[in-house]
């Protein structure tokens, strides 16, 4: 990685032209009708570039006939016009050739004036995607047509600077990469640590009604909503929202499970402060902590979400019933062995999901380091006019 004094000359030092962006591209109209044995078929995802459709999302079907698609090859950009203020735009860096859909725009970049590679970076730039949001025309759906890249330019240094710059940039986000690769890995390594951990397979454990240990109810709509935040969270149906109410319904050290409602069944919370408690969740409470701690209980349902999830009654809204959950059967060690079960899966957490240490802090400060970096590197300042 450059030093800063480096990179301050490397930008400063540069000389640069201001070009319009739609000088130094141009648009790509070839169709598959034309190409048959062109069959790749390509979407374009904010952040992981063109990937191939079928692999973009488990239930993305694109048209049997793409003889109106268009073809897009090694090193020509598409985007979606309508999403390329949330970032969806990129290059192709495979090299077999593909389509993407006819409601994508695609185009070929001049490399003899700048490179692919130092293009995506300054699209991804600050500068860049607040002049494409300032570009939207007020009261109207967002769509980038191919004749507004004339309205954007980009400062264009000489090849060996934008290498340059593309080698630094590359850097960062080969690291940011490498990082996110092993907080994968780590997730997958703590998932399966604290499952072996609360399997409790050896049958020397009790295991007792869930009721018999806890408190098992639902909350209330709060009376008042409002507006400002306030220092208790909503908790409701499995997603949490801030601001609602002045006071709580709920203490802290609590585990949350929503009662109803679509997609959230089986998803398992713990509320560290007081909250306020909706009317589509439950908390879990236990009734005593010298039998069962309250964090224990947290982490053994989430390791053992197919549980609840046996539970949930189809037909209208899904629900899990208050009969059916406090049944649910609960295995109890000593409560120094909880505790030891806590202390383990609470350090292997911060490791794996803290936004304040761990690797998701270290990839957070890496991100903000990349996209400092990048601004600041395709800012290129213009001159200051000076009055005569």
């Amino acid at each position: 990685m450059s030093d800063p004094g480096s990179l301050k000359k490397l930008v400063n030092g540069a000389a640069v032209v201001r070009l319009p962006i739609g000088t130094i591209i141009s648009r790509v109209r070839d169709k598959g009708k034309d190409f048959p044995e062109i069959e790749t078929v390509y979407s374009v995802s904010s952040t992981g570039g063109l990937v191939k459709a079928d692999e973009f999302r488990d239930h993305t079907i694109h048209s049997e006939d793409t003889s109106n698609y268009t073809v897009v090859r090694q090193g020509m950009f598409a985007y979606n016009p309508a999403r390329l203020n949330i970032g969806s735009i990129a290059y192709l860096k495979a090299d077999d050739p593909g389509l993407v859909s006819p409601m994508y725009v695609a185009f070929a970049v001049n490399e003899e004036v700048a490179s692919k590679q130092y293009l995506s970076y300054f699209l991804k730039s600050r500068s860049c995607r607040n002049k494409i949001e300032s570009l939207t025309e007020e009261g109207a759906r967002f769509r980038f047509d191919f004749e507004r890249w004339h309205l954007i330019e980009i400062p264009v240094p000489s090849l060996e600077v934008q290498a340059e710059i593309v080698r630094i940039l590359d850097a960062f986000t080969e690291l940011s990469a490498e990082l996110s690769a092993e907080l994968t890995a780590r997730k997958k390594q703590y998932d399966h640590y604290r499952d072996q951990l609360l399997s409790f397979k050896g049958g020397d454990v009790a295991w007792k009604a869930l009721g018999a240990l806890a408190e098992v109810n639902t909350g209330a709509k709060p009376a008042e909503i409002l507006e400002s935040a306030t220092p208790f969270d909503y908790i409701n149906a499995g997603t949490t929202r801030s601001g609602y109410s002045a006071t709580s319904n709920c203490e802290g050290d609590t585990v949350t499970t929503p009662s109803r409602g679509q997609g959230g069944i089986g998803f398992v919370g713990y509320q560290s402060k007081p909250f306020w408690l909706g009317p589509l969740c439950y908390k879990l409470r236990s009734t005593d902590q010298a039998v069962l701690i309250n964090k224990y209980l947290f982490y053994f349902l989430q390791s053992r979400t197919e549980l609840i999830l046996e539970l949930k009654k189809e037909g209208g809204v899904p629900a899990v019933n208050k009969s059916d959950l406090v049944q649910m059967q609960i295995p109890v060690p000593s409560v120094e062995e909880q505790r030891r079960v806590v202390a383990l899966l609470d350090k292997f957490d911060a490791l794996t999901n803290s936004v304040t240490e761990g690797l998701p802090r270290e990839i957070e400060l890496r991100q903000k380091q990349y996209e400092y970096y990048r601004d600041w590197l395709l800012s290129f300042p213009k001159p200051v006019a000076v009055e005569a």
